[in-house]
């Protein structure tokens, strides 16, 4: 991926709003990267996303960009056109798109011409180009958008719900995130919004809970709507292991699923628990803790 830069040197209310800019533009797994303070400018570059995520990326050097891999494929670009490759660099699928979001559950969607579809793991276009925007599938849906209109699709291309909504996102954990004006919620895949749009902000579930803002702080909702945690924080990621990174006052730290504070806030900076590690900043330097807040050399 590209490079995301923050301005850090600036009061921390203007702090806390630009990093939410940053995070809702970026994929929902990035959220639980630390946000990497490098002469006074935050950076989050491919390297950093794969030393983190260990994931693999295939080792060739004659594209633009190279993904990690995604149920054996990475997306490549050369120019301004996009394919995908295998681990041993074998081109897959030619790179003649003009935009992809990569592999989930077997399909990708790609654009062409302004026009969206998706493909399989082998090529073959498997539901048409033909709107103007799409998502990925998560748990056997996608959101795609025609004549103005989001609907979600099945792998067979089949509408099983038509959206009044401005906008969506994918369904985890059986919700998925919709929004109309300034408010946001949640539906269910029958179309029912199960969690009414009264939130400023929201983002997906993740671990039977959700992130939310009302009246500019961030809390915790359940799956019914329930407030578990207050809004208190000025930011927070989504639970991972367990555990969310929360900010408050200029300083992070991070709870547990029933609020209590499990490491205090301490940190100017972490990101989230990965394999029951989590890289934090103090002082300028940067290190790993456990769970247990304590260092690990």
């Amino acid at each position: 991926m590209g490079v995301v830069i923050f301005k850090n040197h600036r009061p921390h209310d203007q702090q806390i709003a630009l990093k939410e800019i940053i995070m809702n533009h970026l994929p929902q797994t990035l959220h639980k990267l630390p946000l990497i303070a490098l002469v006074g400018t935050v950076l989050f570059t491919q390297a950093v996303w794969a030393d983190t995520w260990k994931c693999e990326i295939p080792k060739v050097t004659e594209y633009d960009h190279v993904s990690c891999l995604s149920e054996g494929l990475a997306w490549v670009r050369k120019g301004n056109k996009y394919g995908f490759i295998d681990i041993a660099g074998q081109v897959v699928v030619p790179l003649q798109y003009d935009g992809t979001w990569g592999f989930n559950e077997g399909l990708a969607s790609v654009r062409q011409d302004a026009q969206w579809g998706f493909i399989n793991t082998t090529g073959k276009v498997v539901i048409d180009l033909q709107y103007d925007d799409a998502r990925l599938f998560s748990e056997g849906l996608a959101a795609v958008k025609k004549d103005n209109q989001w609907k979600y699709i099945d792998k067979t291309g089949k509408v099983v719900i038509n959206l009044p909504y401005e906008l969506t996102y994918g369904f985890s954990e059986g919700l998925a995130v919709v929004n109309r004006g300034d408010k946001w919620g949640f539906i269910d895949k029958t179309g029912k919004a199960v969690i009414p749009l009264q939130y400023d902000k929201v983002w997906s579930f993740e671990e039977g809970l959700a992130k939310v803002k009302k009246d500019g702080k961030w809390g915790f909702i359940d799956t019914t709507g329930k407030v578990v945690i207050p809004f208190q924080y000025d930011l927070t990621y989504g639970f991972s292991e367990g555990l969310a990174r929360v900010e408050k006052d200029g300083k992070v730290g991070f709870i547990n699923k029933t609020g209590d504070i499990a490491i205090p806030l301490q940190y100017d900076d972490a990101g989230g628990f990965k394999e029951v590690f989590a890289e934090v900043n103090k002082a300028d330097e940067w290190f790993y803790i456990n769970k247990q807040g304590q260092r690990v050399d």
